[in-house]
């Protein structure tokens, strides 16, 4: 058994939002499936955290779950900036279940364990919020993390945590996220969010006793990162 982690899958097998107009986005379906399907087996589970679907609503993005809830494995996913279909947890959790999704999950104020290890996390935010809008949605983003380590904790202590937004980058990071991190003694973050050029600027290495990892879908040549074997 084994966790592993992808972010900003972008799937639009629904609408016609073409991820390949973008550098090294070509046949990037296709390649993630490829990927997917010899790396993950049903007794894995693997995070999504975050711009899962281009779609605007659940019904809008039935193709896009299905692809996901027929590759391997059981699937953790979480909301990005991109998930304009994302809706409160229980109408999710209910439309899923009416589609017989049963190998997808939400993780949004709450935490899962897989083996030994508990799986935290939320979307998080800019880490250069500034504007008063900005800064009220980064102090509950930080709650709504608070809260899902807060929750894991009840289930073990081997807690790791996925973002959306990165936390840190190499010239700041966000003090607010980042806090909570350091409150609950976290030693992973795997974070998503940035493509291209952007990616120069990510961190992926050990900032004040935490290791901290870029998994968006470009970033990993559409190929699912190991996190955990087990």
């Amino acid at each position: 058994m084994s966790i592993f982690t992808i972010a900003d899958t972008h799937l639009s097998l629904s609408d016609d939002k073409p991820m390949d107009i973008f550098g090294g986005w070509q046949d990037y379906v296709s390649r993630l499936e490829s990927n997917w399907k010899s790396l993950i087996t049903d007794d894995d589970t693997v995070v999504i955290p975050g711009d899962i679907s281009w779609a605007m609503s659940l019904e809008g993005a039935e193709k896009d779950f299905r692809f996901i809830h027929n590759l391997p494995g059981k699937k953790i996913i979480l909301k990005g900036n991109h998930d304009y279909w994302w809706n409160t947890k229980r109408k999710m959790d209910a439309w899923l279940e009416s589609e017989g999704l049963d190998t997808i999950s939400i993780l949004h104020n709450n935490a899962f364990k897989v083996g030994d290890f508990v799986i935290c996390g939320t979307r998080g935010w800019f880490y250069d919020a500034e504007k008063s809008a900005d800064m009220k949605v980064l102090l509950r983003e930080a709650a709504r993390l608070d809260k899902s380590i807060e929750e894991g904790k009840k289930m073990g202590d081997n807690l790791i945590v996925f973002l959306h937004y990165p936390p840190v980058m190499q010239s700041q990071s966000c003090k607010e996220i980042f806090d909570v991190l350091k409150k609950h003694n976290i030693k992973r973050c795997y974070y998503g969010h940035l493509h291209g050029e952007s990616t120069r600027h990510s961190v992926n290495e050990t900032v004040d006793g935490i290791k901290f990892s870029l998994i968006s879908a470009d970033f990993l040549s559409f190929c699912p990162q190991l996190v955990e074997k087990f």
